[in-house]
């Protein structure tokens, strides 16, 4: 008896089955039948299902003589299933990978429930997807399982079949079955729900929607809509058919006058000339089953009045009316920012006429908060030219990174012009506004925030998927304004200076981001770990995945639950996600997987960890300065280098363990090669031509010879010589643990960060 029935009707999509049923049969959990159901198709649908027969034993074909309707085909299906559970597939959607290895590692979790509620996404032509918006009623959180009264908020999650798992068991033991019909989700998932005895949920998108541009049941016009009226008086029938249920018929009835009123005010669902036939009998169904004294939330209240009354002209103009209004509110709104925009280049170029001032403003990535290089010079600034009065330009919800001592400043307000005016030094680690006159006088540092493993700059002209719409004669322009660029190696140097061709001064210091991981001591890390929430006697990973250019929807390569899985309970795992990234990296963070994507420092988690997982991020050039282990996930380097272009093959001088695959990956912590010595061998060769001036002094060295016209700097502290702060994990084999003193410093390195 396999553990799941996966039953997938089929009528007229023949260009989408074949993606389906293979997003099936592929899945990583293979204790599964997948009962196929040709509803007399008239295109290839069943062929394409008898060749799936064909090919794997765990398909069985099921061919209907006429055609019957989707819930009727679904009870075909049921009818052949053999499995623990049930789930029910559209034969246009697809299974999301391991999605079914998640249920039922959830299903084991909470004591095999009578349902299992997962999430979707909606997927588009055009390759976005989107999350279910109610994503936040599948928490799981709290108690589980629990019964519908538990968690009402269930109810508010699309009533489909699709998106759940059932027991068969207790789909057999209440008699459920799909009704024919447009709507026959309807009738089957409201009384599954109430019915359950035992429910659970799944905070993870195990479902892909296909959002078609044509075809699409729902989104067809005609008549066959009016079914919606029978599917609700069969639920309504139910529920007074067991008076247990009686405490659902006010929600029932809110839900049904919404669905009424949806289907009413859908432009393409209706055919001409029934839309006040439809009206009559939404409002009879209304005064059938309303209980009366039952609340009507405010943000409905509108929708209620439109089925209960059958008003349809004063509702469609109260429809215009408000849209009329929306459009002059945008009018309005769009003329005033015009005028303040004025305004404040008005007050730009009347700053630009005024002197000078020993200040410095500082950003980096576009309105973030203070981090990377420009954060680690703002500390400098303030520790070695306290005369230079600093401010950081970020965006409201980043302020509460920006230390105390530092101005904060909002992008485009008029003191964000004010400091880009008359600010002595200028400093980001992307461009400023395109706006900005250079004046006479001032200085930028352009920091950079990262060593190129990718192509960057003039080298993107022959890469389009990555360039996009890149103005590159403005680009240029931007180069013009730089005075110093910063550089942490001789490979960075070489590649600025061809990629950013300019009159700039290059400024092989190191960069200032990678001090701390010189100056922390061991305090440091215990106090950022337990912050972070790392159990100890754990080795933590940090994994921090770059961004694809040949893809339009980023999505994660890693399974994360499947190799904590695999490894066991000593490894947790830091989940960085690129901030180009549309979401977390993990379905859900655990005890095990702490999502850290809105951390404000990213030194703080590579203190914080014990080794780095990337693919082919700038990150590992960094993270090589603390000599901890780095292994270097490459399941698709031929696809992004074709895409980005790359400056040298990583697999052929990688800074430790190479993987091609997550089994390779896992393979490789399982087995302790990612720590071994040929690692060490690899990251020594790295650190040698990647890391040779990051001794912790480089955001003074900076300092010095800018602002203090210093020319007799510290000298770089050779390799050999530096002793970074271990990890937690390394720390127990250190005697003594190898720190360095803090720097002259107010506050400790963990409040820097």
């Amino acid at each position: 008896m396999p553990r799941f029935s996966v039953i997938v009707p089929a009528y007229k999509v023949q260009a989408y089955l074949h993606e389906c049923l293979e997003s099936v049969l592929s899945q990583s959990y293979p204790d599964l039948e997948l009962i196929a159901v040709d509803d007399c198709s008239p295109d290839a649908c069943g062929a394409i299902i008898d060749e799936f027969a064909a090919r794997d034993a765990r398909v069985r074909a099921v061919h209907l003589p006429e055609n019957q309707g989707l819930g009727r085909a679904r009870n075909a299906g049921l009818e052949q299933a053999t499995g623990d559970y049930l789930v029910f597939l559209d034969s246009d959607d697809t299974l999301t990978p391991d999605a079914l290895r998640a249920i039922a590692d959830r299903l084991k979790e909470t004591g095999d429930p009578d349902v299992l509620v997962f999430d979707y996404a909606r997927t588009f032509w055009s390759g976005e997807a989107q999350r279910n918006k109610v994503a936040v009623q599948l928490t799981e959180q709290g108690p589980a399982p629990f019964r519908l009264e538990d968690r009402p908020g269930l109810l508010r999650v699309i009533m489909v079949a699709w998106n759940k798992a059932y027991r068969r068991e207790f789909v057999e033991r209440e008699g459920f079955a799909f009704p024919p019909g447009y709507y026959e989700d309807t009738p089957w998932t409201y009384p599954v729900l109430m019915t359950a005895e035992t429910i659970a949920t799944l905070d993870r998108v195990c479902v892909h929607y296909r959002q078609r541009r044509q075809g699409n049941i729902l989104g067809t016009t005609s008549r066959k809509h009016f079914d919606v009226f029978d599917q609700y008086d069969r639920v309504f029938a139910f529920v007074d058919a067991r008076p247990q249920l009686a405490q659902w018929r006010p929600v029932l009835f809110r839900r049904m006058v919404d669905h009424l009123a949806t289907v009413f005010t859908k432009p393409d669902r209706l055919p001409r000339g029934t839309r006040a036939e439809f009206l009559r009998k939404a409002r009879a169904h209304y005064r059938r089953y309303r209980i009366p004294g039952t609340p009507v939330p405010l943000r409905t209240r509108m929708r209620h009045t439109l089925v209960h009354f059958g008003v349809h002209r004063t509702f469609r103009a109260l429809q215009k009316a408000m849209s009329w209004r929306r459009s002059a509110v945008k009018l309005t709104a769009k003329a005033l920012r015009a005028l303040r925009a004025a305004i404040l280049q008005l007050h730009y170029r009347v700053q630009l006429r005024l002197p000078l001032r020993d200040r410095a403003v500082f950003a980096a990535y576009w309105g973030r908060g203070h981090s990377c290089n420009p954060g680690a010079l703002e500390s400098a600034f303030r520790t070695h030219a306290p005369h230079i009065r600093t401010a950081w330009i970020a965006r409201p919800e980043h302020h509460h990174t920006i230390p105390a001592a530092t101005r904060r400043l909002r992008p485009n307000t008029a003191s964000y012009w004010t400091a880009l005016a008359r600010s002595k030094y200028l400093v980001n680690n992307v461009n400023f506004d395109r706006r900005l006159i250079k004046r006479p006088g001032q200085v930028m540092i352009q920091t950079q925030h990262g060593t190129p493993l990718k192509h960057m700059g003039l080298d993107l002209q022959e890469r389009p998927a990555a360039a996009r719409d890149m103005d590159f004669g403005e680009l240029l322009k931007g180069v013009d304004k730089w005075d110093h660029v910063l550089s942490a190696n001789r490979h960075t140097t070489l590649t600025w200076e061809r990629v950013y061709p300019g009159s700039y001064t290059t400024l092989a210091y190191g960069y200032p981001r990678n001090d701390v991981f010189q100056q922390a001591t061991s305090a440091d890390v215990a106090r950022l770990r337990e912050s972070l929430g790392i159990p100890r006697d754990t080795i933590a990973l940090l994994y921090a995945p770059t961004h694809r250019d040949y893809r339009r929807v980023q999505r994660a390569h890693l399974d994360l639950d499947r190799v904590l899985r695999r490894l066991g309970p000593r490894f947790v795992v830091l989940a960085r996600a690129h901030y180009w990234h549309e979401g977390p990296l993990a379905a859900h963070a655990t005890g095990r997987i702490i999502d850290v994507t809105d951390h404000p420092s990213v030194e703080s988690l590579c203190l914080a960890s014990d080794a780095l997982v990337t693919d082919y991020s700038s990150l590992m050039f960094d993270y090589a300065n603390l000599d901890r282990p780095i292994v270097i996930h490459a399941d698709d380097w031929e696809a992004y280098e074709a895409a980005r272009g790359t400056y040298f093959d990583l697999r052929s001088f990688p800074p430790g363990a190479v993987a091609r695959s997550e089994d390779e990956l896992i393979d490789i912590f399982a087995t302790d090669h990612w720590r071994g010595s040929r690692s060490a061998q690899l990251r020594a060769a790295f650190r040698e031509r990647f890391c040779p001036y990051d001794d912790g002094r480089a955001a003074e060295r900076v300092v010095r010879h800018v602002v203090l016209g210093e020319t007799d700097l510290p000298p770089v502290v050779p390799l050999a010589e530096r002793h970074p702060v271990p990890s937690a994990a390394a720390s127990p084999t250190r005697s003594p643990l190898a720190t360095v003193p803090q720097p002259t410093a107010s506050q400790p390195v963990t409040d820097r960060l």
